[in-house]
């Protein structure tokens, strides 16, 4: 079983400590690197190249969304969850914009945060119940203007099916079983799809998918 490379990013030793705790349970993570702050988290990110950064948004130097940002530009393939005590509506939306994959709150049960790690581990997202209701906000203040040209109705029909599995938050594994394909194909279709339709972020999956009524939040 090949083992998900994790950062933790937090200013506070005991919540590090916690979620090392916690992860001593499920074999298939590896804390690999830990950081105090921003900075320093964008550093480490860079050297060691983990699959997922957990990441406070209050940090000294360098706060928590202007580090995943940052991180996200490094590598597509480096996944954030931001898991934080602050339920801020602006916040949340900036964090959806910058490309997060995953948002806990620390107020929601530990157990919150591994099933965060496995649906992102395995290519999918998980938030936080606010988020479903901040999202629908997001889209509505930046779809307004529509583009010129749909570009959706480009993508087969396989990539379509691919699309809507994908933006309803199924896993690259649970798509691949439901489509009766290889997860490799489904990796194939799905950035074939980004690229048709100039999406970064699996966020962008669901935005666009609640914008046709393929889903509904």
């Amino acid at each position: 079983m090949s083992k998900a490379k994790i950062l933790i990013a937090d200013d506070h030793c005991v919540v590090i400590q916690g979620i090392k705790s916690a992860l001593k349970e499920h074999p298939e993570f590896e804390v690999i690197g830990e950081s105090g702050n921003g900075i320093r988290a964008v550093e480490t990110a860079k050297s060691l190249q983990p699959d997922i950064v957990i990441m406070d948004i209050s940090m000294p130097h360098l706060n928590g969304l202007e580090a995943a940002k940052q991180i996200i530009g490094l590598s597509p393939d480096i996944r954030v969850i931001i898991y934080t005590m602050y339920s801020d509506k602006e916040l949340v939306i900036d964090l959806f914009k910058a490309g997060i994959s995953a948002y806990v709150l620390k107020e929601d049960p530990l157990s919150d945060l591994i099933l965060a790690l496995k649906a992102v581990k395995e290519g999918g997202t998980y938030f936080n119940t606010l988020a479903p209701m901040v999202l629908v906000r997001y889209i509505n203040e930046i779809e307004s203007i529509k583009p010129e040209k749909d570009t959706f109705d480009n993508l087969s029909k396989r990539e379509q099916e691919v699309f809507q599995l994908l933006a309803e938050g199924k896993s690259i594994k649970e798509t691949a079983y439901k489509l009766f394909i290889s997860p490799k194909t489904v990796e194939s279709h799905k950035y074939n799809i980004m690229g048709k339709l100039k999406i970064k972020s699996f966020i962008d999956f669901t935005k666009i998918a609640i914008r046709k009524n393929l889903i509904h939040l």
